[in-house]
């Protein structure tokens, strides 16, 4: 894996986020905050938690403590988590630039909150975080279809088509 793949993979990451912001600026304040049956609850708690995944993610690639969880109450929004989730792609994508080809084999030590150590190549990692972004993007999408505002499709190839990469 090189960096320039990398950077593509969270140029489709950063797409379809967007599509995801978008469409949940179409939901009532009482479907966003509304209990939902997935993992991290309804639509803000799945938005916050993939926030909150990118963040901590940097922060161990940057070699920095996870550090505590986002509050849910800090984002009434979903500007505000909006607003936050640009501050953050801001910062993945100033680390990306200053990557290597040759950083894509390094790699990152860190506990796992079970209190494993674990060993990882710094390109699974990267990886790890765009496909963990799809899985709950696919659940925010499933919930604002419910709610009536399909983000449309988050295909790769339709962000490859939309943005003349393909």
């Amino acid at each position: 894996m090189n960096i320039q793949d990398i950077q593509l993979i969270y140029n489709y990451n950063y797409w379809a986020n967007g599509k995801i912001l978008e469409a949940s600026q179409k939901v009532t304040e009482e479907q966003f905050l509304a209990p939902a049956s997935f993992p991290f609850g309804g639509l803000r708690g799945t938005l916050v938690h993939t926030l909150d995944a990118e963040r901590g993610w940097l922060r161990l690639f940057e070699k920095k403590p996870f550090g505590a969880d986002l509050n849910l109450d800090d984002f009434p929004t979903v500007k505000s988590i909006d607003e936050r989730w640009r501050e953050e792609e801001k910062a993945m994508r100033a680390y990306l630039a200053n990557l290597k080809d040759e950083d894509m084999e390094s790699h990152l030590h860190y506990t796992a909150d079970s209190g494993a150590k674990r060993d990882r190549i710094l390109w699974h990692c990267l990886l790890h975080v765009a496909n963990h972004g799809t899985q709950h993007r696919s659940e925010a999408a499933a919930l604002l279809t419910d709610f009536g505002a399909s983000p449309g499709d988050l295909d790769f190839t339709v962000f490859l088509n939309e943005t003349g990469k393909s």
